[in-house]
């Protein structure tokens, strides 16, 4: 995981996205590899502790990713920003982090924490 500031680039084969959708922090997320239970794991573990405003960018080979990634920032409330790039061998994806996001269990990255942020659904 690198943590920097600038624009969103492809990790590897260093495409880099016309625009940057935020100021401040951006951590980059190598999910590559991992499917959708681990990689939400690693996900909330970046995201719980980064400040608001702090884009999160998951690079990732999983094919159910953008049906999961733009799931899970529904369920929290975090910012699914959308596909950034599409390499041949990974995706990367990209996530703002939002102050009143829903908390999300540790080991269950997919159930919502019992008051936690916004009122429950």
């Amino acid at each position: 995981m690198a943590v920097g500031t600038g624009r969103l680039r492809c990790h590897g084969c260093g495409f880099v996205r016309g625009r940057r959708p935020a100021r401040g922090p951006l951590i980059t997320l190598d999910g590559r590899g991992m499917l959708c239970v681990r990689l939400l794991i690693k996900l909330r573990g970046v995201v719980a502790p980064a400040e608001p405003g702090t884009v999160v960018q998951v690079l990732t080979t999983d094919p159910a990713a953008p049906i999961d990634l733009p799931a899970w920032c529904h369920l929290t409330g975090h910012e699914y920003l959308g596909l950034v790039h599409e390499h041949p061998d990974h995706a990367v994806h990209a996530l703002r982090v939002v102050a009143d996001a829903r908390a999300t269990r540790p080991d269950r990255p997919w159930h919502l924490e019992r008051d936690s942020g916004r009122d429950s659904q």
